[in-house]
């Protein structure tokens, strides 16, 4: 056995050996969803990240509507020009002379991901969710902008299966 699975086979067995509230409270830094959080709980013991990875996404697929607002409702929104500014100013870093237009252009990323955020939000009634790791602030706004069109279904299962994706990163770097 490698050095990774022995720690993910240690993580998975202290997991299952948790009590159902300290379970939970590792659940929910995954996703908010409290039947999620649950369900999931109540499906230990797990033989493998797999297993757990599977029965998550399972009781995913099931939860109402309600549920999936919840969960979504467990992230910041995008809107705050001050804390996007702040979550993309490492690329701030890497800027050269010839990279000044980018920076100024980057505020006014900054700036249309805000309003489209509010916009989002308003059309339809929870935030916009992205898995946004690896992503730029120039890609979460060309996500947003071709997601903004949607209607309030589809825009839901776009949200959902990105939450989806959200907790199955959390997960596998939980078990790291």
């Amino acid at each position: 056995m490698t050095q990774q699975t022995t720690q993910q086979t240690n993580k998975l067995v202290q997991f299952n050996n948790m009590t159902i509230a300290q379970a939970k409270q590792v659940l929910m830094q995954m996703c908010t969803s409290e039947v999620w959080g649950d369900k999931v709980v109540q499906a230990r013991p797990f033989e493998s990240l797999l297993a757990l990875q599977q029965t998550a996404d399972f009781v995913w697929q099931h939860l109402s509507e309600a549920d999936y607002l919840q969960a979504f409702d467990g992230h910041p929104k995008i809107g705050d020009v001050n804390s996007l500014r702040a979550k993309y100013a490492h690329t701030k870093a890497v800027a050269s002379d010839e990279q000044a237009a980018v920076n100024k252009a980057d505020e006014a990323v900054l700036h249309d991901l805000a309003i489209l955020n509010e916009q989002y939000l308003t059309k339809f009634g929870f935030i916009f969710i992205v898995c946004a790791t690896g992503k730029s602030a120039e890609q979460m706004l060309f996500l947003l902008k071709a997601r903004l069109p949607n209607d309030r279904t589809t825009e839901l299962k776009n949200a959902v299966e990105e939450q989806r994706k959200i907790f199955q990163l959390r997960l596998a770097n939980y078990f790291l």
